[in-house]
């Protein structure tokens, strides 16, 4: 079976100087080798297509077979690492909490500890009769989310 390390090792040789970042990489039972890579300003097909090169000349298919397939990251699909979620700063995007809690807001800050996403909440304020729509920022720690998703706007 194909290593998944060596996969990773040279989809990050071949990543290694260009803007592009590595988001997963896997290898099935049935030797299956999935390689997802996305950049802030989308991912091109031609690039696609040299890292595929790339990886695909490092194996030989006469002393184990596999099938590769090379990607984006999928648009609308979960994040999975963190440049994702920094690239998606001022953005809006959907969160799905532990608790089954979804929540949508704009992406305010990302590091290595955690992500906040700014909501509109309606709250009580000082002086006024009813409720009021306000900006509040809701702090997570990745495991405190199942996932969260870029909203794509076709507007």
């Amino acid at each position: 079976m194909i290593d998944k390390n060596k996969v990773k090792e040279l989809a990050d040789e071949w990543l290694e100087g260009k803007e592009y970042f590595l988001v997963d990489a896997t290898v099935d039972e049935n030797n299956k080798i999935t390689v997802e890579i996305d950049h802030k300003d989308g991912v091109w097909i031609e690039d696609c297509c040299d890292l595929s090169r790339f990886i695909e000349a490092h194996f030989d298919r006469d002393i184990e077979d596999f099938e590769l397939e090379v990607g984006s990251a999928g648009i609308g699909q979960p994040m999975k690492v963190l440049q994702q979620y920094i690239n998606a700063i001022g953005y809006d995007v959907e969160v799905l909490t532990a608790e089954g809690k979804k929540l949508e807001g704009m992406m305010k800050s990302a590091d290595e500890h955690g992500f906040v996403v700014t909501v509109m909440e309606k709250q009580r304020l000082e002086g006024k009769k009813r409720p009021q729509m306000v900006e509040v920022d809701k702090a997570f720690g990745y495991d405190d989310v199942k996932w969260v998703k870029c909203i794509i706007d076709f507007k």
